[in-house]
């Protein structure tokens, strides 16, 4: 075993992918009508993500979060052992700019990463510094509250190419069999002008039947399909930019030959949203 897999240890089952909503901001941590919608707006996906570790076939020895607010020319993975926040939303109450998520890193997990990557022929590097962004320590505060798992932030790789993304995903596939739980986390409906307007109900209707279609296809239709997934009936209107969609197709390589399903839904300021299982 060589220094980058020193730290990981071989798994007796093999993990799931995910791909979960991370909501709106600091959602969870607020009274939502503040924002000029119900109170409980929130209220299901925040069950839903907190009763996520339990659907485990057992407890993660870490954990790839793979969000929809980091981008860079290579895809980078967080190799901080204390990550900080970054409080990237704004105009939310002030005591949410005081969220802490003090999960350790795992520069060791993150040169793990790094060299799964490498070796599909991927770009990729460490970032000694990053910290935690609101689509990793929002959802997080919910799944892990205790914030004892070992938490690796992995960018987007910026051109978001689909086919790319999801051959980081299959990179990263042996990861499964180590106890290291990949999630991609975004929004299946991610266009910032719909929401809250009648303008988000059919569009985000019709791309998430497509989008949970294309989910639990076969996985090598899984793969054609979600990689035009911009040709997909309401899949601009959806997503006039795809980051908060990418994280899926990490999520989805990651699968590899499991089956994928959708394993929530709600529908929220308007608009349906799902969350995706594989394996």
């Amino acid at each position: 075993m060589n220094a980058q897999t020193a730290a990981m240890t071989a798994s007796s089952t093999r993990m799931p992918t995910f791909f979960i909503p991370h909501g709106g901001g600091p959602c969870f941590f607020m009274d939502w009508s503040v924002m000029g919608g119900p109170a409980d707006t929130w209220d299901r996906t925040e069950a839903w993500l907190r009763a996520l570790i339990a659907t485990l076939p057992e407890r993660p020895k870490g954990i790839v979060v793979i969000s929809g607010h980091w981008e860079e020319p290579a895809f980078t993975a967080s190799a901080a052992v204390e990550p900080g926040m970054i409080y990237d939303y704004y105009g939310f109450p002030p005591h949410t700019y005081q969220l802490q998520y003090p999960a350790p890193g795992s520069p060791a997990l993150a040169e793990r990463v790094v060299a799964l990557l490498a070796g599909a022929g991927l770009p990729a590097r460490t970032d000694p510094a990053r910290g935690f962004d609101h689509g990793v320590f929002v959802p997080f505060l919910l799944i892990d509250p205790e914030a004892t798992i070992p938490v690796v932030p992995l960018s987007l790789k910026a051109d978001l190419d689909p086919a790319e993304h999801m051959a980081a995903g299959h990179a990263l596939a042996p990861l499964r069999e180590e106890g290291i739980l990949i999630v991609g986390s975004g929004m299946s409906y991610h266009n910032m002008r719909g929401f809250r307007t009648p303008a988000a109900t059919r569009p985000s209707a019709v791309f998430d039947q497509w989008l949970t279609g294309a989910v639990e296809a076969p996985p090598a239709e899984r793969e054609a399909q979600l990689a035009d997934w911009a040709e997909a009936p309401a899949g601009r209107l959806s997503h006039p930019r795809e980051e908060h969609l990418l994280p899926l197709m990490i999520a989805a390589g990651a699968g590899d030959d499991s089956e994928g399903r959708k394993v929530f839904g709600d529908n929220v300021m308007m608009a349906d949203i799902s969350a995706y299982r594989f394996g």
